[in-house]
């Protein structure tokens, strides 16, 4: 319950409050992409490079499709690679922390690994996953959710090192309580809490990620929408039409900045 109005308390500052209106703001427009606007975001028209009209209130790309509704079918895209990456990420992660504090021998397994996926720059680690699925959404999936197995899983692991050792947990394992049922009700809850705090940084790990990926061509294929192939179309022509590239990227940055704001809030939150 403490832990409970920790998260809350930190999520009504300002900087809490700044965060949660930037990334609702964004989720909402990704949902309710149809909704706000009836143009195909795949069909290609006549004006190419247009400015923002009537017709397209953000105006077109280089093949005259609709960018704003490229851009929210993109944020569409994002939101359902880092849905399904992150928990994967996460889910893993804690299975390795689970196994990893059972025994000596498999600490010591289960740290190497996450050294040896620490040890790859992320670049480095989409390449190589691109070089034996070829490029796509698939790829794009592995990669974060390989990325944020480490981070879960030694944030997990040092909880439970620590929370097993106080005294509510010595104090139910001298009452009988079995080492299964500690870990259960007593030693996991507590040393859970950090976790969502992780899950707001993985998130915008996720967003980087994905834009990083579908900017270099490796990531999400065209003429699918992402944000970050978006911002690749746009590079050719930033001094002819400037728009083209701001829009996409304003969105990239409320959204990674809404997500790291989160974090500070519930991390300062739970400190108190």
């Amino acid at each position: 319950m403490r832990a409970r109005h920790a998260y809350l308390d930190g999520l009504l500052t300002p900087r809490g409050t700044i965060g949660l209106l930037l990334v609702g703001t964004v989720l909402l427009a990704g949902l309710l992409a149809p909704l706000l606007t009836g143009a195909d975001p795949l069909a290609q028209g006549a004006d190419a490079l247009a400015g923002p009209g009537g017709a397209h209130l953000l105006g077109t790309d280089d093949l005259g499709r609709d960018l704003l509704s490229r851009i929210l079918h993109g944020i569409r895209a994002d939101l359902l690679i880092a849905l399904a990456a992150v928990p994967l990420g996460a889910a893993a992660g804690c299975a390795l922390a689970l196994a990893a504090t059972s025994s000596r021998a498999a600490d010591v397994v289960v740290q190497r690994a996450f050294d040896l996926v620490l040890a790859f720059p992320g670049l480095i680690l989409a390449l190589a996953v691109t070089a034996l699925t070829g490029a796509g959404t698939t790829p794009v999936v592995i990669v974060i959710a390989l990325a944020e197995i480490p981070g879960f899983g030694r944030l997990l692991r040092s909880g439970i090192l620590v929370h097993r050792e106080r005294e509510y947990a010595v104090a139910a394992r001298v009452g009988g309580a079995s080492r299964l049922r500690v870990l259960v009700r007593h030693v996991l809850p507590n040393a859970a809490d950090p976790l969502l705090v992780q899950l707001a940084v993985s998130l915008s790990l996720a967003v980087f990620i994905e834009g990083a990926m579908s900017f270099l061509g490796i990531g999400v294929r065209p003429p699918e929408p992402s944000l970050g192939s978006i911002l690749s179309e746009a590079m050719p022509y930033l001094q002819q039409d400037p728009g083209f590239a701001a829009a996409p990227l304003v969105v990239v940055t409320a959204l990674v900045l809404g997500l790291t704001f989160i974090a500070e809030s519930l991390n300062r939150g739970i400190r108190r």
